[in-house]
C-alpha cells in the first residue's frame, strides 16, 4: 500500500514538476511559489519523519523489555499510592457519614418523641371528653375502695363482737319469756 501511494505521489509530483517547468517553476495555483522547491521540501520532511519513525521502532525493539519492566514498576508504585489515598478518603468519608447518620438519628428520635407526646396529649384529651377515666382516676378509686373495704371489715368485726354479746342476752330473755309462757299455760 505504501508503494502504491509512493508511486502515485511520484507521478503527481512529476506532473506538477512538468507543469511548473513550463511556467518557469512558478505555479499560479500556489500564489507564485516555486513548486519544485516546495515539492523538494515536502519530500525532505516526509523522509525525515519516516526515518524518525524507523529509529523509534528500532530503539523500542532493542530497549523494549527494559522500558516495559520500568513502566510496570512505575505502574505498581502509582497503583499503591493511589490505592492508599483512596483508602484514606474512604475512611474519611465513612467517618463523616457515620457522624451524619448519628446526628440524623438523634434528630429523628427527638422528632419521634415530640410526635409521641402530641399523640398522647390528644388521645388523653379525647378520652376526657368521652368521660373515660384516666389511670390516675382508676388508681384513686382503687385506693378509695380499699379504704372503704377496710372500714367495712373493721365495722363488721366490731359489730359481730357486740352482736355476739347481745345475742345470748336476747336468747336468755327469750328463754325466760318462753318459760313464763309455759308455766302460764
Amino acid at each position: 500500500m505504501v508503494k502504491k501511494i509512493s508511486k502515485s505521489a511520484a507521478g503527481d509530483a512529476g506532473a506538477a514538476a512538468q507543469s511548473s517547468a513550463k511556467a518557469g517553476g512558478r505555479s499560479p495555483a500556489f500564489g507564485g511559489v516555486d513548486t519544485t522547491k516546495l515539492a523538494a521540501s515536502v519530500k525532505d520532511s516526509a523522509q525525515q519523519i519516516w526515518l524518525a519513525g524507523m529509529g523509534a521502532w528500532a530503539k523500542a525493539q532493542s530497549e523494549g523489555g527494559k522500558v516495559f519492566e520500568t513502566l510496570v514498576k512505575e505502574g505498581v508504585s502509582l497503583q499503591k499510592k493511589t490505592q492508599g489515598m483512596a483508602e484514606d478518603k474512604i475512611a474519611e468519608v465513612t467517618g463523616k457519614m457515620t457522624a451524619m447518620a448519628g446526628t440524623v438519628t438523634a434528630k429523628a428520635g427527638q422528632n419521634w418523641d415530640k410526635l409521641e407526646t402530641i399523640f398522647e396529649q390528644r388521645t388523653a384529651k379525647a378520652m376526657t371528653k368521652l368521660g373515660v377515666p384516666t389511670a390516675k382516676d382508676v388508681q384513686a378509686l382503687t385506693a378509695r375502695v380499699d379504704e372503704l373495704a377496710a372500714a367495712v371489715a373493721k365495722l363488721s368485726r366490731a359489730g359481730s363482737g357486740k352482736a355476739a354479746g347481745k345475742a345470748p342476752a336476747k336468747s336468755a330473755k327469750g328463754s325466760a319469756r318462753k318459760s313464763t309462757r309455759k308455766s302460764a299455760v
